[in-house]
């Protein structure tokens, strides 16, 4: 492939994502402030969840570990 042949496809390419990106539905600022809290608050749930269970199997090793005075 030619340089010319490249520079004109890197062309087409990026004019045709111009073309999609102008199609996209965007949403408006009240959406993606209620989308980001919904996802700050799921993160913050899945991290106690992770918390939980980490605190609940390290005493569960601890009682095993010191079951057998190791």
């Amino acid at each position: 492939m030619t340089i010319v042949a490249r520079i004109t496809a890197t062309r087409d390419f990026i004019e045709e994502c111009a073309d999609e990106l102008s199609k996209v539905t965007w949403p408006d600022r009240a959406q993606l402030k209620s989308a980001t809290l919904v996802v700050i608050a799921f993160v913050f749930l899945i991290s106690a969840i992770i918390f939980v269970m980490d605190r609940a199997s390290g005493f569960v090793i601890g009682l095993i570990m010191g079951f057998f005075n190791a």
